[in-house]
């Protein structure tokens, strides 16, 4: 495709879609932050971004063309290059590897052809990076475009199932109980409402308690709310465990006009419990923003979900729909002077984004690239303004913390690890889900609540906090799941995935294809990830083919230090985690030879 204005035009079609857009946008303000979300038209409505579309969009937003192709090239979820307009993009990452995931693309190309190949018919197939669905595994994501556009989220998938959802046929419902085991359980906080009411209906979650804390939040003010958060020693969850109070107090010290980002892009291998808060309890998102926002002093908000998450962006949407009908969002909140909005922004397809400088600059309309810091966020972040950036646990904390109190809340876990925390449990467990349980419980506790291994029944490992975390062994399984806990052992909770597995699952196949998530995800913006995670593939899999230079030990030594170049000289924290939980695995672990 020419990187520049060319002659080339659009399809009337393609023209409609994007003039609809474009219609439909606000006066002032830079447009190119509409970049993405004009690109994501493009791509429902044609199945690919044209060179035609491109320079249509390109001079309503006056985006240069060269610099609106970096961005949508930067995606995996868009295509600049033709292809079919139905695509079923299959999970064959570490959650999905031990459960079938493999017969499921042999049995999609034996139907459809090679991953990737178009082959001239109406639909096609890829395989992906893990689509956030580790407990329903294997997953796909089953996307169609045109005048009435469809996504699915399918798990457990079959051939069939996808296919026929390639075709236009719904997928069947898999139900609460396949993402929350614990649903209508006594005794449940983060996850009261999930599973037991309409996550649809704002009278339900009403008459649940929904909105008891942003009343009280009105009432207190916006001091008394930073007081409670602080006290309560709230830290964040989205895995680097940062004080929110300490956060929030950097952006209140700063002049206006300041943003509220909730950073839902939950993309790390394993992780899906931000997708089943905002799935099951959608309402409890948007009331924690507006508590977030009043207490910081901030005047818009953005969700930023990943892409592979349509039934959650369709959930959230409603959510903020019915709020404003209700005055509890928008212009004069509840009578109450303040005004806040929310708007829903959708990645496309990029683990990076979930680095939340990459995401400010996907918000913005630019590649999804991590920012140098300093400066940091709360001083210079979206827009070059103050900027508060919080996961969805995170937030959905708040409200606890404002009706219980900042006291009761932090007597629950422990002193470093206060409050409730949800749990990502997949891999061998009789029932994989979003579990709920008091800081503090060991990992043997949090596998046996997800009724203990499955497959041979024979613990080999255990991976915590995802890709970028850390392989432990048996004999870890009675560290206490805290932040604390599990940095005194070496490993870290992260984003506080539990994946298991069983003595019949092959490791270094994991690995590589833990080495591989990382190469295919680098930005590629720094030479020591770009580079690294490359080599870093490239040696597991000379100890796969025992092509190894010098001698296996001289490989683990080289392994190790390109993981502490990647540590030490990477911009973000793909590269400082990106060796992680293979080193891991080496160090902790008996792995077995490779195959001669």
């Amino acid at each position: 495709m020419d990187l520049h204005f060319t002659s080339a035009e659009p399809t009337p079609q393609e023209r409609a879609a994007i003039d609809g857009f474009l219609s439909r946008l606000p006066a002032g303000g830079p447009r190119r932050q509409y970049l993405l979300p004009a690109l994501h038209v493009v791509q429902t409505s044609a199945g690919w971004i044209s060179e035609g579309a491109l320079n249509h969009l390109c001079r309503g937003l006056g985006v240069p063309p060269a610099e609106a192709f970096g961005v949508a090239d930067f995606y995996a979820l868009l295509s600049t290059r033709e292809q079919p307009r139905a695509i079923a993009h299959v999970c064959d990452d570490i959650g999905c590897m031990p459960k079938g995931a493999e017969s499921l693309c042999n049995a999609m190309e034996a139907t459809l052809g090679p991953a990737g190949s178009t082959g001239g018919g109406p639909s096609a197939w890829q395989r992906s990076p893990c689509l956030g669905m580790c407990e329903r595994a294997p997953a796909a994501l089953v996307v169609v475009a045109g005048e009435n556009p469809s996504e699915q989220a399918i798990g457990p998938a079959t051939a069939a199932v996808v296919l026929g959802a390639l075709a236009g046929d719904a997928p069947p419902e898999p139900g609460v109980a396949a993402s929350l085991p614990q649903a209508g359980a006594a005794g449940l906080r983060l996850l009261a409402r999930a599973g037991s009411i309409d996550p649809t209906s704002i009278g339900a979650y009403e008459s649940a308690g929904g909105f008891t804390a942003l009343r009280r939040a009105l009432e207190m003010g916006a001091e008394a709310i930073f007081s409670e958060v602080t006290s309560a020693r709230l830290v964040g969850r989205g895995g680097a465990a940062f004080p929110t109070g300490v956060k929030w107090a950097a952006v209140r010290r700063e002049p206006a006009p300041r943003y509220l980002i909730c950073n839902a892009d939950e993309s790390e291998p394993g992780t899906f419990k931000d997708r089943v808060l905002m799935e099951g309890d959608p309402f409890a998102l948007v009331e924690s923003m507006v508590i977030a926002g009043f207490a910081t002093g901030c005047e818009r908000g953005y969700v930023y979900i990943r892409g592979e998450y349509p039934l959650a962006a369709t959930r959230l949407e409603n959510a903020m729909a019915r709020c404003r009908e209700r005055g509890l969002l928008g212009d004069d909140i509840a009578g109450s002077g303040f005004s806040f909005d929310v708007e829903l922004r959708r990645g496309a397809g990029a683990y990076i984004c979930g680095e939340e400088t990459a995401l400010m600059n996907s918000i913005e309309g630019f590649r999804g690239e991590p920012r140098n810091k300093p400066p940091f966020p709360t001083q210079v972040g979206l827009f070059g303004r103050p900027t508060v950036i919080n996961n969805v646990e995170t937030l959905v904390n708040v409200p606890l913390v404002l009706t219980m109190g900042a006291e009761a809340f932090a007597s629950i876990g422990t002193e470093r690890s206060t409050g409730p925390k949800l749990f990502c449990v997949s891999g061998q467990v009789a029932r994989p889900g979003v579990y709920e349980a008091d800081f503090g419980i060991t990992l043997r506790e949090m596998i046996e609540l997800a009724g203990g291994l499955a497959g041979s029944g024979k613990l080999q490992a255990v991976l915590l906090g995802g890709a970028a975390g850390a392989f432990v062994g048996p004999d870890d399984l009675d560290v206490p799941l805290t932040f604390e806990g599990t940095r005194a052992i070496g490993a870290t909770l992260g984003s506080a995935v539990i994946m298991p597995f069983d003595d019949g699952a092959y490791l270094p196949a994991v690995l590589r294809r833990i080495a591989e998530f990382f190469r295919d995800e680098s930005c590629g913006q720094c030479v020591p990830c770009r580079v690294g995670t490359v080599r870093q593939e490239e040696l597991l899999q000379r100890l796969a083919s025992n092509d190894v230079h010098g001698s296996r030990e001289d490989e683990v030594a080289l392994l190790a230090e390109i993981g502490r170049v990647m540590r030490d000289a990477s911009i973000c924290g793909l590269g400082h985690t990106a060796s992680s939980a293979i080193e891991s695995a080496l160090a902790r672990l008996p792995l077995p030879e490779e195959p001669k």
